[in-house]
């Protein structure tokens, strides 16, 4: 394979892994928030402090993926 065409191959692929990425850990989060609120009767607050931890998982690891992709890039 050329050059040019590994380059944008593994660049697809870290764009094809960001929905995943932010699915999944925003996922994890609020099934762990629903979890922890069942199991100590918490009603909503632990949802929504898992859910942002969550969130704020997904944001950094899209930051991660998008310093890979500056460093495929030079």
């Amino acid at each position: 394979m050329e050059k040019d065409t590994k380059k944008l191959f593994k660049s697809l692929t870290h764009l094809s892994s960001i929905g995943l990425v932010m699915a999944v850990c925003i996922a994890i989060g609020g099934l762990l928030g629903l979890y922890l609120d069942r199991k100590f009767g918490t009603a909503p607050i632990l949802l929504i402090v898992c859910f942002l931890l969550g969130a704020a998982a997904a944001f950094k690891n899209l930051y991660t993926l998008y310093k890979k992709m500056q460093e495929n890039e030079k």
